[in-house]
C-alpha cells in the first residue's frame, strides 16, 4: 500500500514498496551510467598512452592530451570526442581521425564510429584557458565556478600540474641557480628581475619550475591571474583569434593576467606576426609591473629565427641555466621519490646503479624507478640488480655512453697535470703513482674490463698491480676528504 502526504510547501510525497523500487532502479540506472563512464575514461587512458607511444611525446601533449571524452551513443556506436577550439578539433579529425577510431574500435567492438568535434557548450575565447590540463566534461556553471574560485582553484584553471611544486623540486649544484630565481619569482615580493629565463635541455626541470612558480605565486597572491601555455599552443590561439576575428579579446586577455608563464618559447621560431604580439604582451606586461617567466632547450641567443627585438625582451632579466644532473643530485632525486615507497624495498646497489646509468634526464631516471617499483609490486619479486638491467633494458641502452680508458687517462692527466705518457711509465715518483691509480680506478668503474685488460692499458702491469690499486684509492676515498672530492669531480667530467 502507498500513503500519499502533504509537505508544508505543497508538495506531495509518496512512501511505500512502489515508491522505494523506483528509488532502487533509479539509482540502479544511475550506477550503471557511472560505470559505464568509468569503463571509457579506463579505456581511453589506454588508448591515450598507446597513441602517446606512437606519435611522440610532443604530438600527443599538443593534440591528444587535451580530448575530452564526450557522451557514447549504443544504438548508433558513435563515440564524441571534443576538443577545447575548432582549429584543434580540425586538425586532430584531418590526421588522426583513423588512427582515433581503429583504437576505439580494437578496444570496443561496439563503437563504430568516432565524431571529433568541439563542445556544443564550449567557454568563449576570454575564458578559455590555454594549455590548461584535460579533465572530464564540466558544465557552463562549474566552469564559471571553477573560474570564479581563488588561490591554487586559480592555478589550476591555468593548467597547472598539483605535483609539481617546490617542495617537490630537489636542488643541486646544477639547478640551484634557477631554482632560487623562480622561488624570488613566485614570491609575493616583487622580483629584482624580469623576465626570467629558464634554459634547460629536455627532462631536466625548466617545465617543472615553471608549473611550482605558478603555485607559489597563487598562494602567495590569492585571486591572481596565471596563465601557463606552450609556445606552440600560444601560436594556435592566436591564429584562431585571427580568423575568427577576436583579436582585441585575445590581446585583453592575455595582457590581463598577472603571472604569465611560456613553455617551449623555441617553438615560436619563424611566425613574424605571433612573435610580434608576444613582444607587445611582454611590453604591455612588464611595464605594470607584472611577471613573466619563458623556458627554452637553448639559450636566447641561439633561438635562430627569432627577431632581434624580441631576443632582447627575452635577454633583459635573468637567463637561468640548469646543467645535466650530476651524480649527486641523481642521487637526491632518487632518493626523494623513495619517500613515496617502502625505502627498504629498493637496495642502495640499485640506487647507485640507476644513479650512475640513467644520466641523460631526471625524466627518465624517475620514470625507470617508477617502472621498477610498480612491476616488483605486480609481480611480488624483489628489486634486484638483475631486475633492473632486465626491465629497464631500453632505458638503460639510450643513457649508456661508451667511456674508454683512453679517455680515462686523458682526463686524469689533464686534471693532475701530468704527461699521458706517465700512464704507462714505470716511474714511482709519488706525484706519477698516485694519478696512475686513480686512473685505474675509475676504468675500473665506469668500464666493463677486467682487471688484466686494464693492466695491460697501463703498460703491461699485472691484474694484482690494478686490484691494489682499486682498493687503495676506495679505502682513501673513506678516509681522505681531498681525495674524494678529486674522484667525484673526475666522475662527473667523465659522466657529464
Amino acid at each position: 500500500m502507498v500513503i500519499a502526504t502533504a509537505t508544508q510547501d505543497g508538495v506531495r510525497v509518496a512512501h511505500g514498496p512502489a515508491t522505494r523500487q523506483g528509488a532502487r532502479r533509479v539509482a540502479g540506472e544511475a550506477s550503471i551510467e557511472d560505470q559505464e563512464a568509468l569503463d571509457l575514461a579506463a579505456d581511453w587512458s589506454d588508448i591515450s598512452q598507446g597513441l602517446r607511444k606512437d606519435l611522440g611525446q610532443q604530438l600527443h601533449t599538443q593534440w591528444i592530451k587535451p580530448i575530452q571524452l564526450g557522451c557514447f551513443c549504443k544504438e548508433t556506436g558513435t563515440l564524441d570526442l571534443f576538443l577545447p577550439t575548432e582549429f584543434s578539433a580540425n586538425w586532430v579529425a584531418d590526421r588522426f581521425a583513423d588512427r582515433l577510431s581503429l583504437a576505439w574500435k580494437i578496444a570496443r567492438q561496439e563503437v563504430r564510429q568516432v565524431r571529433i568535434t568541439v563542445h556544443p557548450r564550449r567557454r568563449a575565447l576570454p575564458e578559455l584557458q590555454i594549455g590548461a590540463r584535460p579533465a572530464a566534461l564540466v558544465t557552463m556553471e562549474s566552469s564559471a565556478a571553477a573560474l570564479n574560485s581563488r588561490g591554487i582553484a586559480d592555478s589550476l584553471s591555468a593548467g597547472l600540474d598539483p605535483s609539481l611544486t617546490f617542495a617537490e623540486f630537489v636542488t643541486g649544484t646544477a639547478n640551484v641557480l634557477a631554482c632560487n630565481a623562480a622561488q624570488r619569482m613566485g614570491a609575493e615580493a616583487v622580483p629584482q628581475f624580469s623576465p626570467l629565463y629558464l634554459k634547460a635541455s629536455t627532462g631536466q626541470g625548466k617545465t617543472h619550475l615553471l608549473h611550482a612558480i605558478g603555485h607559489a605565486f597563487a598562494a602567495a597572491r590569492p585571486g591572481a591571474r596565471i596563465f601557463y601555455c606552450s609556445a606552440e599552443r600560444f601560436m594556435i590561439e592566436f591564429v584562431q583569434a585571427m580568423r575568427q576575428n577576436e583579436m582585441l579579446e585575445f590581446k585583453a586577455r592575455l595582457r590581463g593576467f598577472d603571472l604569465l608563464l611560456v613553455d617551449d618559447i623555441q617553438f615560436i621560431i619563424g611566425k613574424a606576426s605571433t612573435q610580434e604580439e608576444l613582444l607587445h604582451t611582454i611590453d604591455a606586461l612588464l611595464a605594470v609591473g607584472k611577471r613573466l617567466v619563458v623556458a627554452a632547450d637553448r639559450a636566447p641567443q641561439a633561438l635562430d629565427g627569432v627577431e632581434q627585438r624580441l631576443l632582447s625582451r627575452l635577454s633583459m632579466g635573468l637567463v637561468a641555466d640548469i646543467q645535466p644532473a650530476d651524480i649527486e643530485l641523481r642521487r637526491q632525486i632518487l632518493e626523494h621519490r623513495l619517500a613515496r615507497f617502502n625505502a627498504s624495498q629498493v637496495p642502495a646497489d640499485v640506487i647507485e646503479f640507476l644513479a650512475r646509468t640513467i644520466n641523460r634526464n631526471v625524466r627518465e631516471l624517475v620514470g625507470g624507478l617508477n617502472k621498477l617499483i610498480a612491476y616488483a609490486q605486480l609481480t611480488g619479486q624483489p628489486v634486484s640488480l638483475q631486475l633492473a638491467e632486465e626491465q629497464l633494458t631500453d632505458i638503460l641502452s639510450a643513457n649508456r655512453r661508451r667511456i674508454t680508458i683512453d679517455e680515462i687517462q686523458r682526463t686524469v692527466c689533464q686534471f693532475y697535470r701530468v704527461d699521458r705518457t706517465e700512464m704507462a711509465s714505470k716511474r714511482r715518483a709519488r706525484a706519477v703513482v698516485r694519478p696512475r691509480q686513480v686512473a685505474m680506478y675509475l676504468a675500473k668503474v665506469l668500464t666493463p674490463r677486467s682487471y688484466p685488460e686494464i693492466g695491460r692499458k697501463f703498460g703491461g702491469r699485472d691484474h694484482s698491480t690494478v686490484i691494489h690499486a682499486v682498493r687503495l684509492i676506495e679505502d682513501l676515498r673513506t678516509r681522505d676528504a681531498d681525495m674524494d672530492g678529486d674522484v667525484r669531480s673526475l666522475l662527473r667530467q667523465l659522466e657529464s
